[in-house]
């Protein structure tokens, strides 16, 4: 983060104050008597739904680059469970990400590299950023949606529920692993996409920004980590263009294809391949 970013934007406090809360809590998942397999289990569980399912399958590949369709109830299901990882309301979410490829690295980027590894990995987020204005214009296929609208407006009262339903299933060890450390894992997790893959790994393709292709956040976010790979073709539903570029999300949608459940799968055309 540069000086004149820090002295142009007013911090934004309501989300310093939860994502510090969120963090602080999580550390007590790891005092004695909060600890079980049972509980660490639950939150890799979690950490796919919501950060595989959810936020790459749903929030992204399908929904903000439409690179595959399925139907409206699988839609609903898969945006549902991104609410849960609790990175925005899906509007909100959709709109940054359409606003971050048009302008990747440049100005007008919510989370421009150029700017710095924490800039793009999590600073850009406690300020209050003006490209969050022009959300409304990048979301018209689904602002008018009720199912997006009410997700949109209660996301964080649907976390709750969630811990309320692990309170019950297994105490506060359950809510500790299952809310908290999940939230931070798959926080961070998908904040690497944004800081570490413009930073660290190799550019197959000249890209018009700082993309790169990482293998270890590929193996962490379920297949985003090619970036360069998707920031060039932006439409593909398989970002690991290589065979040796594990793609777990490409593999979920070939099930779903097969099930009948993904039509129109886009695909990078044979010729445009090195």
């Amino acid at each position: 983060m540069t000086l004149a970013t820090s002295t142009k934007l007013r911090l934004d406090w309501p989300v310093i104050l939860f994502m510090s809360a969120i963090h602080i809590v999580a550390i007590f998942a790891f005092f004695p008597g909060n600890f079980s397999w049972a509980a660490v289990g639950v939150a890799v569980l979690l950490h796919w739904v919501t950060g595989g399912l959810g936020i790459t399958l749903g929030f992204h590949r399908l929904v903000t680059h439409r690179s595959f369709q399925s139907p409206k109830w699988l839609e609903y299901f898969l945006v549902f469970c991104g609410c849960l990882a609790c990175q925005g309301g899906p509007i909100d979410w959709v709109g940054l990400h359409r606003i971050h490829h048009l302008h990747s690295d440049h100005d007008g980027d919510p989370h421009d590299s150029n700017k710095g590894f924490w800039w793009s990995h999590l600073n850009w987020m406690l300020y209050q950023i003006p490209e969050r204005e022009e959300i409304p214009r990048f979301t018209k296929d689904i602002a008018e949606d009720p199912v997006y609208q009410f997700l949109q407006k209660y996301f964080i009262l649907i976390q709750v529920g969630l811990g309320i339903v692990l309170y019950l299933l297994g105490g506060w060890p359950f809510v500790l692993w299952g809310i908290f450390v999940r939230l931070v894992a798959v926080y961070h997790c998908t904040w690497l996409v944004n800081s570490a893959t413009h930073k660290f790994g190799y550019r197959t393709y000249e890209s018009s920004d700082r993309s790169t292709n990482c293998w270890w956040v590929a193996l962490l976010v379920y297949g985003e980590g090619w970036h360069n790979n998707h920031h060039t073709f932006q439409y593909s539903a398989r970002h690991g263009l290589k065979w040796w570029e594990v793609d777990m999300t490409w593999m979920t949608i070939q099930l779903l294809q097969f099930l009948g459940l993904a039509t129109n799968v886009k695909l990078v055309e044979e010729e445009k391949l090195v």
